[in-house]
């Protein structure tokens, strides 16, 4: 899996945050198959900033908590990982605290299934959506949002600088448990 922000010995506790973004070649970005869309956001920080692989824009949101994320897929998609880029450094009482993570159909039967505190983030951090029992690597679902229940420094407003979302990479050929690379290998990978 994508290497995990340091945990600290307290469970759901994440400090800092990783400069770069590494991820596992068996994980591939979902995000481009959903739509997004925020609870609130000033002009000019909107949604896109999230999206944008650009780490200098950012989305703020405008109003009171909790500040909401949805991300909704058209077919139910396996979900690993989210990763969020966020910088204390730079915005201090803007930068979130405390994260939940829901999933479900839509609106109306999300359940939380990760909640993490976050102290003094500033880089990649990955949350992991693995249950507690091993066989659960994935959730399995139409809908996502991520809540931003509170600030560092009591702040109001939130700035997330970058979301990505991952899920399990499908293996091309059914029923074939190695996933080859080259035509080559696909070729011979069957025996008569």
């Amino acid at each position: 899996m994508a290497t995990e922000s340091s945990e600290s010995e307290e469970e759901g506790k994440i400090r800092g945050g990783n400069d770069k973004l590494i991820i596992e070649e068996d994980l591939r970005e979902m995000s481009k198959n959903a739509a997004w869309s925020v609870s609130s956001c000033k002009p000019g920080n909107g949604v896109t900033t999230l999206r944008d692989d650009n780490l200098e824009t950012y989305w703020q949101s405008d109003g009171l908590q909790p500040h909401l994320i949805n991300i909704q897929f058209q077919k139910k998609v396996k979900l690993q990982l989210v990763v969020l880029y966020v910088d204390f450094k730079l915005d201090e009482s803007y930068t979130p605290s405390k994260i939940s993570i829901r999933a479900g159909d839509g609106f109306h039967n999300l359940k939380e299934i990760k909640s993490v505190e976050l102290v003094k983030p500033t880089g990649w951090v990955c949350l992991s959506l693995s249950g507690t029992d091993p066989r659960e690597t994935f959730v399995n679902t139409f809908m996502l949002q991520i809540a931003i229940l509170s600030n560092h420094l009591n702040g109001r407003d939130t700035h997330i600088r970058q979301i990505k979302v991952y899920g399990p990479r499908p293996n091309p050929i059914p029923r074939q448990p190695f996933q080859f690379t080259s035509m080559e290998f696909l070729t011979y990978s069957t025996l008569r």
